[in-house]
């Protein structure tokens, strides 16, 4: 079944390369038996416009791989396993964040921040121990 990434963007299903293997894990006499391990596998020069693939190439490689085991039946590890590579497309070819804008800390936060320190430092000078001169001489 071919995977939605987007509304316009379809992955067929020649695209896709499955490959299946023994699971680790639950199973009890059929985990040794059963090809229940789901590896799925992408690559998106064959999938994606030239402007996504460009966006992709800058986040990291190009072939995408994920695999699921956590279930029993082949049939569910394939819809987790492809659940997964949408996401991975997606987070491929998601838009940058928009750049950070640098702006000054307000007058009055500076204010609230240089109050707190010296209520902090008049606080510890209470704690500290008086100066020896006023012990008294006795």
């Amino acid at each position: 079944m071919p995977l939605q990434v987007l509304p316009g963007l379809v992955v067929p299903d020649a695209e896709l390369s499955w490959r299946f293997s023994r699971s680790s894990g639950p199973g009890g006499q059929s985990v040794n038996t059963t090809d229940s391990r789901a590896e799925l596998t992408v690559d998106l020069a064959n999938v994606l416009p030239e402007h996504l693939l460009a966006r992709a190439a800058q986040r990291g490689p190009t072939v995408l791989t994920t695999s699921s085991s956590e279930e029993r039946s082949q049939l569910q590890n394939r819809a987790r396993a492809g659940e997964r590579m949408v996401e991975l497309i997606r987070a491929a070819i998601a838009p940058p964040p928009a750049p950070r804008r640098a702006t000054k800390p307000s007058r009055s936060s500076k204010e609230r921040r240089l109050n707190v320190k010296r209520q902090q430092s008049d606080l510890k000078k209470t704690r500290r121990r008086p100066p020896r001169s006023s012990w008294g001489d006795a």
